[in-house]
């Protein structure tokens, strides 16, 4: 069985700040579990199906995206950074995203599929975690010095499959714009 999820990714001004931030971070305190991410909000946990199921998904993901036009702007809004002791990251919100995402797993079936979809209910996009205590201050000092929230920025829904190399592979994406 292949290993999909569903992501909402920025692109534009801020995911150039995402990157730079990764590469920097890296470069000064190492690799954290973030950097074995691309910048995203995960919208579903990891699920389990046959990869002759993609097809189901694409195409309900599609009716439920299109029927749902149009999209508000902004369709995903940033409501904080946050430092927490093991986790850095930005809190998201938006109410009709998460409602699309209960739209399309109540309308995609594939008799391939053994479990639920599980859905998110806490949207963020991490920045570091699981990271030495004492690179603590160093990230959000990095974090504070690169991002700025207000940047422009668009998202977009993507259909992910994770390997077992955990190397991804996007399906198909939709931008919310």
């Amino acid at each position: 069985m292949a290993k999909f999820i569903l992501y909402a990714c920025p692109i534009g001004e801020l995911a150039k700040q995402f990157e730079d931030y990764f590469e920097q971070s890296q470069r000064i305190c190492g690799k954290n579990a973030a950097h074995h991410y691309m910048p995203h909000c995960t919208l579903t946990g990891f699920f389990q199906d046959a990869e002759a199921a993609i097809p189901i998904y694409l195409q309900a993901l599609d009716r439920t995206l299109t029927k749902a036009q149009p999209y508000p702007r902004p369709a995903v809004t940033i409501t904080q950074m946050t430092f927490r002791p093991d986790w850095h990251g930005l809190e998201l919100r938006s109410d009709w995203l998460a409602q699309q995402v209960v739209d399309f797993a109540n309308s995609v079936h594939s008799p391939t599929r053994l479990e639920e979809l599980r859905l998110k209910t806490w949207l963020h996009l991490s920045l570091a975690y699981k990271f030495q205590s004492e690179q603590a201050d160093k990230l959000a000092h990095l974090a504070r010095q690169l991002i700025h929230t207000e940047a422009a920025v668009e998202w977009e829904v993507r259909f992910y499959q994770r390997y077992p190399d955990h190397t991804w592979n996007c399906h198909q994406s939709w931008l919310l714009k």
